[in-house]
């Protein structure tokens, strides 16, 4: 199901078959929380701005409007209007993000509804049902992510538990494959790495997830306070014991700068809401670095947002009036600036699957790194 077509160095450029058609990797996972892009895009969108990929997430899904309700409109593709590959999170980083409102046990979590405060439950094999009803191409087990720093003790024994909740996911998504009626039979579950910051409790989860010889890997729980140069060490640290022929999934980054560091790593698979976010705030990325539309410098400004760049709200409109919308409150603000967020990450990754293939990805990583750097530098200097 996985196939690797080139490599630079450990970089990898490769396809991943599910039933909606190919993953071509690195890519970057367009971050659809509760079946849309936060911005008002749509999955008509996503195809314009190259998304190959979108990721939406089971905890949300099952509060509001209800995995059940999904299944019985065909699934999540169909209840969106997406019909490219899909990915669910489980549902493991809310129980970081939630910490005020759940409670850990061996059998489970309990959550308190963000929406309405009411209990709510779920086990690794509700966690498995839930993703079988919204019918993804790729389920994630239910894990927990455990906040950087913690205590060695407790990492420990939240990554055995981490690892038998796994084991219980991977038995729940065998017996509806065997017997149950399911969305999308060809569902396949990705196991998840835990262990904090600790790289031999890392090493040590990652060489037992592996021996389950599932479709692929992710590693979790980075990103949560952490510098960068720590996560990046902990990926070489686990990325040695990833099989080689299973994709391999860095959850929950990040910034431009993070991917062509981790790609170069050896990871193939990324998400982040950040590209969404900033966008919403007025945060714009272009080939040269980020920039901010509010800024005054750009009121009267009449270049599109990233010159060169071909995406839909470049080859119409212009800095000053993006700068309008933002200073006057219309919701198309940040549709466009999210439009052009998502397909500047989307493009990046082409170019960093195209360069891995004629063997440049190194030249290319540094080009990219030396143009944000200097983009940074000016910033800080129009700052002062």
């Amino acid at each position: 199901m996985f196939n690797i077509s080139a490599k630079d160095g450990k970089a990898r450029r490769g396809a991943y078959t599910t039933r909606h058609g190919e993953i071509h990797t690195p890519v970057f996972m367009n971050v659809a929380t509760q079946g849309a892009i936060k911005g008002a895009l749509s999955s008509a969108d996503l195809a314009d701005v190259g998304c190959n990929v979108a990721l939406s997430n089971t905890y949300h899904l099952s509060l509001r409007p209800g995995d059940e309700l999904i299944r019985d409109r065909g699934g999540l593709h169909k209840f969106m209007a997406w019909d490219g590959p899909l990915l669910t999170d489980s549902g493991g980083y809310q129980i970081f993000s939630l910490a005020g409102m759940r409670k850990i046990s061996e059998e489970g979590v309990k959550f308190a509804s963000h929406i309405d405060g009411r209990a709510i439950f779920m086990t690794p094999e509700d966690c498995v049902r839930i993703q079988s009803n919204l019918g993804s191409d790729i389920a994630m087990a239910l894990d927990e992510c455990v906040a950087i720093p913690a205590p060695r003790e407790y990492v420990e024994e939240s990554c055995a538990r981490t690892h038998r909740w796994l084991e219980r996911c991977a038995a729940e998504i065998g017996k509806i494959r065997s017997g149950q009626e399911t969305v999308n039979p060809g569902q396949e579950l990705f196991g998840i790495n835990q262990g904090a910051a600790y790289a031999d409790i890392r090493i040590a989860h990652m060489k037992r997830v592996a021996e389950l010889d599932l479709p692929g890997y992710a590693i979790g729980g980075l990103a949560v306070g952490e510098t960068a140069q720590e996560m990046y060490d902990i990926i070489e640290a686990v990325e040695e014991h990833m099989p080689e022929n299973k994709p391999r999934y860095l959850m929950g980054v990040g910034t431009p700068l993070n991917i062509i560091e981790a790609v170069a790593r050896g990871i193939d698979f990324f998400d982040c809401v950040l590209p969404a976010r900033n966008g919403r705030h007025g945060k714009i990325f272009t080939k040269d670095g980020s920039l901010n539309i509010n800024n005054e410098r750009h009121k009267t400004e009449d270049t599109p947002l990233d010159p060169g760049c071909a995406c839909p709200v470049c080859a119409r409109y212009s800095r000053a009036y993006i700068r309008h919308l933002f200073k006057a409150g219309e919701m198309l603000a940040m549709r466009l600036a999210v439009l052009h967020n998502l397909y500047y990450y989307n493009d990046l990754m082409a170019h960093i699957r195209d360069a891995i293939a004629q063997g440049s990805f190194g030249e290319f990583a540094a080009g990219c790194k030396k143009r944000w750097a200097q983009s940074e530098s000016e910033s800080e200097e129009q700052n002062d």
